[in-house]
């Protein structure tokens, strides 16, 4: 699937530690940085795509197009060089139990021993939509049967497909290998059995994860924990006294009208960072070239700053 490792990119985010097999990400929590992980590039073969690239490194569908704009998701070629976008912003808010951001398809979880894992998730479409809400894990069920809710069985007679009450345990279950039920009814995290749809707006309202995934995460998941859901395409955070974007995604992310506000809502994001934080030394350029890509990659755009005798602004390094 990978023909080798060429290099590491950009700011280092601490290190990251592959667990059990490749898709699961264990990054080291550091004091004073919101950052974690490393970017990668890879040089993919010729039967390569994205949806496979993605399976094998825990990525999600859509984090692969935004870290590579260029290059056809289907048919990368040959040599092509991929990024790996293994690096992230730490979402905003406290770091214990799950973290779901929906906006950028990825869950994390806040272990006791320093660590943070996350993982690429599939999650509800605009028409059943992910609520945004708190909860916590109710209980972990392997080899779960599925009963179609009446509702969806209706949605899919009227398209022709009629969907049994129950659907035992095994391959065509689209819960997959386990489910971790929560204290929100109807809400689940689970496995799939169309590994496509992670990184996608894809389910009924549920998170979707890789099997591995779902089956590693069960493992040392303690019920009770907590559970938060989030939808934050911008993420600011700092790495000593670096101050980072990260932006995620749009259906139409090259849109003039969807960049225009993005930029709006950069510039409120900031301001709200700064309250907390104290005051920036941001580069103009460097934020408009970050909302400009919406890469969904941490982007370097200014540091901390320090207030002089004369009320004037300097980098604190």
């Amino acid at each position: 699937m990978m023909k080798k490792l060429i290099t590491k990119l950009g700011l280092l985010g601490g290190a990251l530690f592959w667990g059990m097999n490749a898709s699961a990400l264990e990054l080291e929590l550091r004091e004073g940085h919101d950052l974690v992980g490393q970017v990668e590039i890879i040089e993919a073969r010729y039967e390569d795509t994205f949806a496979e690239l993605g399976q094998k490194f825990g990525l999600g569908y859509t984090e692969m197009l935004l870290a590579n704009p260029q290059v056809d998701p289907w048919l990368p070629g040959e040599g092509t060089q991929v990024v790996l976008p293994h690096q992230f912003l730490l979402p905003s808010g406290p770091r214990q139990g799950i973290v779901v951001n929906l906006a950028e398809y990825r869950l994390y979880y806040y272990t006791n021993k320093g660590s943070v894992l996350t993982y690429a998730i599939g999650i509800g479409t605009d028409e059943s939509p992910t609520p945004l809400t708190q909860t916590r894990v109710r209980a972990k069920i392997p080899n779960p049967a599925w009963y179609p809710p009446e509702s969806i069985r209706r949605k899919y007679a009227a398209e022709g497909n009629f969907l049994p009450a129950v659907v035992p345990p095994g391959p065509e279950n689209p819960l997959g290998p386990l489910k971790i039920q929560l204290d929100l009814p109807s809400y689940l995290i689970h496995g799939s059995n169309k590994s496509f749809g992670i990184g996608t707006q894809v389910s009924h309202g549920c998170i979707r994860m890789y099997n591995r995934d779902v089956l590693e995460l069960a493992k040392i998941l303690p019920v009770g924990t907590s559970v938060r859901f989030i939808n934050e395409p911008i993420k600011l955070g700092l790495s000593g006294d670096d101050l980072l974007i990260e932006l995620h995604a749009f259906d139409q992310p090259d849109h003039p009208d969807q960049i225009r506000q993005l930029r709006i809502d950069a510039v409120r994001a900031l301001a709200a960072f700064e309250k907390e934080h104290g005051p920036m030394l941001i580069d103009a350029r460097k934020l408009e070239e970050a909302v400009s890509r919406v890469s969904g990659i941490p982007e370097l755009i200014g540091q901390k700053a320090r207030m002089t005798a004369s009320g004037l602004l300097q980098p604190r390094s």
